[in-house]
C-alpha cells in the first residue's frame, strides 16, 4: 500500500508527488492518457503562461534552469534592485503596457532569478516535472483509468478495472472532468457558461484579414497567436455548441468569419477543438481521505492564463500539509488549511475569469462597461492592480499576523554571504532567517531541526526586520521587529510545525 496515490500526471499532479517524494513518502501516479506526450501539449497548442508566483515556486523547488532550457527562454540575472516586469499580459483581451507598472506600490518586492513570469508549454513543464518526481521515487503508470474511488476511514482505494490500488491517501488531480470528483462526491457548483469558444492550429488563406493578437469586435473576440494560423475565437452563444459533435472546417470558418467581420478562408485544419466559460468550484476541496488540486477542484475560462497557475498554487499548498502528515508529525487540523486557504483564492480566481468575460461580451451595456475599464487600465494604478492579481504579487492568506507580510509569499531575502532564501526551501522543510548578530531564535529553531532550517546573520536587505519563519511552501508565517519576541516565534512554530 502507498502513502499517496495521485490521480492526474499533469503538471498539478506531478508538482504534488514531487513534494512528498521529497519527504520520503510512497507515491503512486496514475495517468489515464498512454502517452505523456501530444500535439496539445507541446508548442504552439500547448503554449502555457507561468506568473511569477509560479515561477518562484519552482525556482524554490530547483527546477527553474531546467524549465528555462526546456522552454528555450534564457535565464535572468539577479540585479541589485527589483526590476519592472516584462510583460503583464491583458485584461479581457485589453493589453497592458509593463512600463505602468508603479514599483513603489510593491514595497516587498526584492531581486530574484523568478521575479518574473514566462512563457513555456505544458510539455516543458510536464517533462521537468515528470523528471523530478521520477529522481525522487514517485512511480508513474500511464493508460490507466479510474473507474471507482472508496474509503472506509483509515485507507482509500482507487480501482481501474480489475486493479486496485490502495492508499492511506488519495489526491485527484484529473483535469475539469475528474473521475476522482465524480466518484467521490464533491459538491460542484458556479455559473453556466456565456460563450463557446474555438482554438485551432489551421492553413489561413488570407491571413492578412485578420488583426494580430486580440481583436474585440461586436460579434464577440477573436485573437491570433505568434504562431501562423494558431487562433481562437469566443463566440456569444450561450455555450449552445454540443461539443461532443465532430468540428468541421466549414463551421469553424463561419464562427471566425462572424466573430472577426471577415471573409478570411480556412485551407486545412490541423488540430482544433472547443471550450467554454462555464466557471465551477468544489464547496470543499477535501472528502474523508480525498483531496482534489488543480482543474479537479475548479474550472473556468482560460482568459488571462490563470487556470494552470491556480493548480500549481494547490499543489504548493497541498504538498508539504499532505507529506507532513503523512509523516505523522503535523499540527492538529494542518490539512484543513488546504481548502481554507486556497479555496477563497479559487474562488477570487472564477470571479476575475468572470468579470472579463462579462467585459467582452458584445452588447452596448459590456461595451460602455469595456470603455470605462479601458480608461482604467491606461493608468499606473490600473495596470498595477491587473499585475497583482495576476502575477500571485496580491497573493495572502489569511493567518492572523500583524504584520503585512505575514501570510504573503516571501521575499528571497540574501544573507549577506549571498545565499538566498529560495535555496534554503529546497528539502521540505521551513526555514527561520535570524537577521540578527546576536541568533536570537537559535536555541528555539534547534528544538525542530528536523522540520526548520535556521539560518542566521545580517541581510542584504531584511526590510526592517528581524526574524521571519518560512513555511515549506515559501509563506511568511511569522515575521519578527528587530528584537524578535521568542514566544512569538514559538507559537507560530507550533502552530504550523
Amino acid at each position: 500500500m502507498h502513502d499517496v496515490v495521485i490521480v492526474g500526471a499533469g503538471p498539478v499532479g506531478l508538482f504534488v508527488a514531487g513534494e512528498l517524494g521529497l519527504a520520503g513518502c510512497s507515491v503512486l501516479v496514475l495517468e489515464r492518457e498512454p502517452e505523456p506526450h501530444t500535439p496539445w501539449r507541446s508548442f504552439p497548442l500547448g503554449m502555457r503562461g507561468l506568473s511569477g508566483g509560479s515561477v518562484e515556486a519552482l525556482y524554490r523547488c530547483g527546477m527553474l534552469p531546467a524549465l528555462l532550457t526546456a522552454s528555450g527562454v534564457p535565464e535572468t540575472p539577479v540585479s541589485d534592485k527589483p526590476a519592472p516586469p516584462r510583460t503583464v499580459g491583458h485584461f479581457a483581451g485589453m493589453m497592458l503596457d509593463p512600463a505602468d507598472v508603479d514599483l513603489a506600490r510593491l514595497p516587498y518586492r526584492l531581486p530574484s532569478p523568478a521575479s518574473d513570469g514566462i512563457m513555456t508549454s505544458l510539455e516543458a513543464v510536464e517533462t521537468v516535472l515528470a523528471e523530478r518526481a521520477e529522481k525522487l521515487g514517485v512511480e508513474i503508470r500511464r493508460g490507466v483509468a479510474v473507474t471507482a474511488v472508496t474509503q472506509d476511514g483509515e485507507t482509500v482505494a482507487a480501482r481501474a478495472g480489475e486493479q486496485v490500488y490502495p492508499a492511506c491517501w488519495l489526491v485527484g488531480c484529473d483535469g475539469g472532468r475528474s473521475a476522482v470528483r465524480r466518484l467521490t462526491g464533491f459538491d460542484f457548483a458556479g455559473t453556466e457558461p456565456q460563450f463557446t469558444g474555438y482554438l485551432a492550429l489551421a492553413t489561413l488563406s488570407d491571413p492578412e484579414k485578420l488583426r494580430r493578437g486580440f481583436a474585440l469586435t461586436p460579434a464577440g473576440m477573436y485573437v491570433t497567436m505568434s504562431e501562423p494560423g494558431h487562433f481562437g475565437v469566443m463566440d456569444f452563444d450561450g455555450g449552445a455548441y454540443d461539443r461532443s459533435r465532430p468540428l468541421t472546417r466549414e463551421h469553424l470558418q463561419s464562427v471566425l468569419r462572424r466573430v472577426s467581420g471577415t471573409d478570411v478562408s480556412l485551407g486545412d485544419v490541423h488540430l482544433a477543438s472547443t471550450f467554454t466559460d462555464r466557471a465551477m468550484q468544489t464547496t470543499t476541496y477535501r472528502r474523508g481521505r480525498v483531496l482534489l488540486a488543480g482543474d479537479a477542484a475548479h474550472i473556468h475560462s482560460p482568459l488571462g492564463g490563470q487556470g494552470l497557475n491556480l493548480g500549481l498554487g494547490d499543489a504548493v499548498n497541498l504538498g508539504w500539509k499532505l507529506a507532513a502528515t503523512v509523516r505523522g508529525h503535523a499540527p492538529e487540523g494542518l490539512l484543513d488549511t488546504y481548502t481554507a486557504e486556497r479555496h477563497p483564492i479559487g474562488a477570487r480566481v472564477l470571479d476575475w475569469s468572470r468579470a472579463q468575460v462579462a467585459t467582452m461580451r458584445p452588447d452596448p451595456h459590456s461595451r460602455a462597461v469595456q470603455a470605462v475599464v479601458r480608461d482604467l487600465l491606461e493608468t499606473h494604478d490600473g495596470t498595477t492592480y491587473v499585475f497583482e492579481r495576476t502575477s500571485g504579487t496580491s497573493l495572502r492568506y489569511e493567518l492572523g499576523g500583524e504584520h503585512p507580510l505575514v501570510g504573503r509569499n516571501a521575499p528571497d531575502f540574501r544573507l549577506a554571504d549571498s545565499t538566498p532564501l529560495g535555496e534554503l526551501l529546497r528539502d521540505c522543510r521551513g526555514v527561520a532567517l535570524d537577521f540578527t548578530a546576536e541568533g536570537h531564535l537559535r536555541e528555539a529553531a534547534s528544538h525542530h531541526a528536523d522540520r526548520i532550517r535556521y539560518a542566521t546573520g545580517p541581510a542584504l536587505d531584511d526590510l526592517g526586520l528581524g526574524a521571519v519563519l518560512v513555511r515549506p511552501d515559501g509563506i511568511i508565517a511569522w515575521a519578527g521587529a528587530r528584537t524578535p519576541d521568542r514566544g512569538a516565534f514559538d507559537r507560530a512554530v507550533s502552530r504550523w510545525f
